[in-house]
């Protein structure tokens, strides 16, 4: 029998580390000598924000690609939860926008298949119209572009249609996590909790 409305949930494999504490948050009541190292990240595959524990005597550095799936772990023990945007920290805030970008070139293919498959949204507004700096002009000679022949990558786009969608993608992105959107392109997760 199918289930209706069922979606299978998916889980992250890797993460980006967005801000490493030492010592917990500075607002916690624990002492100083309890406290756990804790790590802010980005989710490679789904684009969800968490926060995580790692295992005993052990580090990250910005950035840095960890894995947290299923099975062994050399650095996280656990998830300790989801996170929204505003609970970021400063340093993740900042850090989130090249991580992004990481993710993005990590998964270039994905990303390319959609500029080459995205369709309008409603009469009036296409999908790529909601990436930052694309306007009806290039909007149109991206289509035209991908329509003579499909983007193979972000060069390949730079060269033929003079914009750098990487930037604009990865802006997108950070959009949808920061605030509610009408329309969610990238961060799939925030429109079902949003329902």
């Amino acid at each position: 029998m199918k289930k209706h409305g069922y979606k299978k949930r998916k889980f992250e494999n890797y993460a980006y580390i967005l801000d490493f504490l030492e010592y917990g948050h500075t607002d916690d009541n624990i002492p100083l000598h309890q406290r756990k190292a804790i790590a802010q990240a980005f989710g490679e595959e789904q684009f969800v924000l968490m926060e995580m524990a790692l295992k005993d005597n052990k580090t990250v550095e910005l950035a840095e690609r960890v894995y947290i799936g299923k099975g062994r772990r050399n650095k996280i023990d656990h998830i300790i939860k989801m996170l929204t945007y505003d609970e970021l920290t400063p340093t993740a805030k900042t850090e989130l926008f090249y991580v992004i970008k990481e993710a993005i070139m990590k998964n270039e293919k994905r990303f390319i298949n959609f500029i080459n498959k995205c369709e309008p949204i409603t009469t009036r507004l296409h999908s790529l119209q909601l990436l930052p700096g694309i306007g009806k002009t290039v909007m149109w000679k991206i289509i035209e572009e991908r329509e003579l022949k499909p983007f193979e990558s972000f060069e390949d786009i730079e060269k033929r249609v003079h914009r750098d969608l990487l930037n604009s993608i990865a802006k997108r992105i950070e959009e949808e996590l920061k605030e509610p959107q009408k329309y969610y392109l990238f961060v799939k997760w925030k429109a079902y909790q949003e329902q």
